[in-house]
């Protein structure tokens, strides 16, 4: 098997001849070393390495550096670039991420997490097998997402909602993607007569109003809390900016927003072809799935109030008490105090029209 050639940018004679030294022990890397970043670049873009180790305090050209100029190149911009540093602090190891770095290691950094870093990068590489151009789109993982838009959720203001208090309404420009904390969020529309009509039930970790704002247009619903819930406002520039840098956290929201047509379109479907009674049931399921905490749970207790889920169901307010009643002499639900419980999911959503 050929090995692999690994590209190390360090200042420091000491850490750069020990890394050096682990990786030849190995048996399966050719290394390669610069002492400082011009250097590094110049060697990196000679001899074009697997994957590049890089301190990011160094004389001539620290790692932003390197890495911002590695990029500009065609050869070199998709080789996995992983951070050597000292510096533990969330800022650094932000900006690290967000200049498209695929991972860092804080010194001092033993033998196994350095060849444990080095051979996660690689796999995931040769998984991808995809031409060089295409990186930039696809060379992104679920951890990286996920520390970044923690670390957005963590930088920006966290507003605590009443309930019943209203958080965005049609018309308004959308100037926050919202990412709610704790709580359930309702979104909504008017009928002309007044009534509601629900769109969506909302939950903890998940996000509102990106979909104006990624299309640039007023907000289409309404979003209403449906008990006390604290709720990040991310100004729409730092999300862009971070979608910019990341294009892997564009897609997720991209596949996140065709998941939410899918579901309108379905919800369309079900008001023109499911009778009253399978649609209250289709409802209850849908407040169910948002409430429970393992997939695999059929029993939950849920809280929703009778005119939450006739705007849910798109129905009366009595219409919701009737079918509670039959539900309830079915045994698929029972009333407990403000809440309902439902025995079975799985019945309830396969429930016949």
């Amino acid at each position: 098997m050929k090995k692999r050639t690994i590209l190390i940018i360090e200042d420091n004679f000491e850490i750069r001849e020990s890394t050096q030294e682990i990786l030849d022990l190995t048996g399966s890397y050719e290394v390669i070393a610069a002492e400082n970043g011009k250097v590094g670049v110049e060697m990196a873009i000679k001899h074009q390495p697997d994957l590049i180790l890089c301190d990011i305090m160094m004389p001539e050209l620290d790692g932003y550096g390197v890495l911002y100029m590695l990029n500009k190149f065609e050869n070199t911009s998709h080789i996995p670039f992983v951070f050597l540093t000292a510096k533990s602090e969330r800022s650094d190891i932000r900006k690290a991420m967000e200049m498209g770095a695929d991972d860092y290691l804080i010194k001092p950094f033993d033998d196994i997490e350095l060849l444990n870093a080095i051979e996660s990068r690689l796999r995931r590489w040769d998984k991808l097998q995809v031409a060089p151009e295409n990186m930039g789109f696809l060379n992104f993982n679920g951890e990286e997402q996920d520390y970044l838009l923690t670390d957005l959720v963590e930088q920006t203001r966290i507003k605590t909602f009443k309930k019943k208090q209203l958080i965005y309404e049609v018309g308004d420009n959308p100037v926050f993607v919202y990412y709610i904390k704790t709580g359930k969020v309702r979104t909504f529309l008017y009928y002309q007569d007044g009534r509601e009509l629900s769109t969506g039930i909302h939950i903890d970790q998940q996000y509102l109003g990106y979909e104006s704002v990624l299309l640039n247009k007023k907000y289409t619903d309404n979003a209403i809390a449906l008990e006390d819930s604290e709720v990040a406002l991310i100004p729409k520039e730092n999300f862009f900016e971070l979608m910019y840098k990341k294009p892997g956290i564009a897609n997720k929201f991209i596949k996140m927003l065709s998941g939410n047509v899918k579901e309108k379109e379905e919800q369309m479907l079900g008001f023109a072809y499911d009778t009253v009674r399978k649609r209250v049931a289709n409802s209850l399921v849908n407040v169910a799935l948002k409430t429970i905490e393992k997939a695999e749970q059929d029993e939950v207790v849920i809280r929703v109030s009778r005119d939450d889920l006739a705007a849910l169901a798109g129905t009366a307010n009595e219409t919701i008490s009737r079918m509670l009643a039959d539900f309830k002499d079915e045994k698929l639900i029972i009333k407990e105090g403000n809440a309902i419980r439902i025995f079975s999911i799985d019945k309830l959503k396969n429930i016949k029209q």
